[in-house]
């Protein structure tokens, strides 16, 4: 008997192959003319050529009841395992559209539970490549407490390990959840929707007429809900992305970023920032153009890219290591902080803050945005997310004021006084409770009723003002801020600032957790 012929072997090899096939052949060819990869294509993509070790390859589902019995499929529709990334531990769960639809039983949840405890134990990223048409109704309860069983997981493990969730196909009803409680969730345009009711349901409960696209598509999500944080052309793309993304984030909340090597000038000026902030104040520029002159390379990888695009947020490189970076935008909105920036600013801060990766703040913001619908919606409450989120943090934080900060704003984006390590200004910054013409309105209501030439007399008044109070020299002068630094410099000042931070240790008060205003 030789190997090819010993039956154990045979046995193994046919039952590999017939997991890997999943739904079958006609089943993978609906997936590809659909434009969609298969689980199984999708994890060769995003984990190293040759490192994935699969798990649970032959579970099948428990259930007898209407005639599921005599339809069992090896693998039940999720792919399970770990391998790594540029040789970086990870777990993955891929669900199989093939295989029913990729709805879940509670062995396919109980595969799913086996590896993010694993990723928790041994302090490792979950990733999850999400295609599935909900729980699986032929089990009942059953499939619903498998959904339980994972939302558990991923709320235990917030924090712990980094959770990513790619969205590349439906994900529907309560599955959706799970991605909502993970870090950051991708998609896929034309082939991947999330939503909590169909169109269907939509049309019976609200009368409105829907697509899957319109309601829970990549675009909807990226740029309404603000549930998603990036959007893909196709399923290589996004896991692109995703690969792109793992390359900031530390393993675990107990490991430090991975740094690497740099060969772009520490102390590189870039004559751009020279004349980039305007003179006129109410001028607006680009905020992305400062942080691409100061990062390694220029290579800044945004997030949410398409949402509040008010308030910018991304990672990027200073000397090889990983920084989060927050900046008001004043190409939109005039860089003031609403309900959607807010949320999205604070969000972030906090996943930064989490896995130990040093924020740099970038300020031009006039306040908060004015109006009923802020108001009735709730921005006291949502800016005060933002607020506690800077407050809270520990890591690093390093923040440059490139022109206005005024208000309640001027606290909130960083500032000294809720715990900012170092603040930089630029020589243009405007550092006050309000613009002048505004300050002196109200300082001078009187004054400018009864003088002679209202005119002269406000433009005189706004003079004063802007030369006391409309630069960052008061706040230096009071300590507020560190240095007011030349703007070609700001390069070589932030490196320096996280260099002289990389060991700091801060502690808050013993307590099981804060009680964030959400």
């Amino acid at each position: 008997m030789t190997l090819e012929t010993d039956p154990f072997r045979v046995r193994l090899q046919q039952m590999e192959k017939q997991a890997e096939r999943g739904g079958g052949t006609n089943r993978i060819a609906k997936q590809h003319e659909a434009g969609k990869l298969t689980a199984r294509e999708r994890i060769d993509l995003l984990l190293d050529p040759g490192s994935f070790c699969e798990l649970d390859k032959f579970v099948t589902h428990r259930l007898h009841d209407f005639g599921m019995g005599d339809k069992k499929i090896l693998g039940d529709g999720v792919v399970t395992g770990y391998g790594t990334v540029e040789g970086r531990q990870v777990f993955v769960f891929a669900q199989d559209f093939t295989v029913f639809g990729g709805s879940l039983s509670g062995a396919y949840a109980r595969k799913i539970c086996k590896i993010m405890d694993m990723a928790t134990r041994v302090g490792a990223p979950i990733i999850g490549l999400n295609d599935s048409g909900g729980a699986r109704i032929q089990e009942g309860v059953e499939s619903m407490a498998g959904y339980a069983d994972i939302f558990l997981r991923n709320t235990l493990a917030s924090g712990v390990v980094p959770q990513l969730s790619v969205i590349m196909g439906p994900c529907a009803g309560g599955a959706s959840y799970s991605p909502a409680i993970t870090d950051f969730i991708f998609m896929v345009k034309g082939t991947s929707y999330m939503f909590l009711t169909g169109p269907d349901v939509v049309k019976t409960v609200t009368h409105e007429e829907v697509t899957k696209e319109a309601l829970g598509g990549a675009l909807m999500h990226n740029q309404k809900s603000g549930v998603a944080h990036f959007a893909a052309d196709n399923d290589p793309a996004v896991i692109q992305m995703t690969r792109e993304l793992l390359s900031f984030l530390p393993s675990n909340n107990q490991e430090d970023p991975p740094v690497q090597p740099c060969d772009d000038d520490v102390f590189r000026a870039e004559e751009l920032l020279k004349t980039i902030v305007p003179s006129n104040p109410n001028k607006p520029y680009d905020i992305k153009d400062i942080i691409r002159a100061i990062v390694d390379h220029k290579h800044f990888f945004e997030v949410q890219e398409h949402f509040a695009r008010n308030i910018v947020i991304g990672f990027a490189r200073m000397n090889g290591r990983p920084v989060g970076i927050v900046a008001t935008q004043p190409a939109v909105l005039a860089g003031c902080l609403d309900i959607d920036a807010s949320v999205k600013a604070a969000r972030f801060v906090r996943f930064c803050d989490c896995f130990n990766i040093p924020l740099v703040t970038l300020v031009d913001v006039p306040g908060f945005l004015p109006g009923t619908d802020q108001e009735w919606g709730g921005i006291i409450t949502h800016g005060a997310k933002l607020l506690y989120a800077y407050a809270e943090a520990t890591v690093p934080k390093v923040t440059l004021i490139t022109r206005k900060a005024y208000g309640g704003a001027y606290d909130v984006m960083a500032s000294k006084h809720i715990r900012a390590d170092i603040n930089y200004a630029y020589p243009t910054a405007e550092i006050a409770v309000m613009g002048p013409e505004g300050a002196v309105n109200i300082i001078f209501r009187n004054e400018l009723a009864t003088a002679e030439d209202p005119t002269s007399e406000r433009t005189q008044r706004v003079n004063e003002y802007r030369e006391k109070f409309a630069n960052p020299y008061k706040a230096a002068e009071l300590g507020y801020i560190d240095e007011v630094i030349r703007p070609e410099e700001t390069r070589a000042k932030i490196i320096r600032a996280l260099e002289m931070l990389k060991n700091k240790r801060q502690e808050n008060l013993p307590r099981k957790h804060g009680n964030i205003p959400l």
